[in-house]
């Protein structure tokens, strides 16, 4: 998944980014391989962009 492959308005709610972020940790057992940190880096990415989207919707 790359930050390219997120298309405008598709993105998912903070919600379900935070829970795949979580279940990522979880399979991780709490140390990331590099794999799997760039896997939290761009979920870390979209999830910022959500959290950013309900703000604008909210003002």
């Amino acid at each position: 998944m790359s930050p390219d492959s997120i298309a405008p308005g598709s993105v998912r709610s903070a919600a379900e980014v935070n829970e795949q972020i979580r279940a990522l940790w979880l399979r991780a057992g709490g140390s990331l391989s590099t794999q799997e940190r760039e896997e939290y880096e761009l979920l870390v990415v979209e999830w910022a962009a959500a959290i950013r989207g309900n703000v604008i919707e909210a003002a």
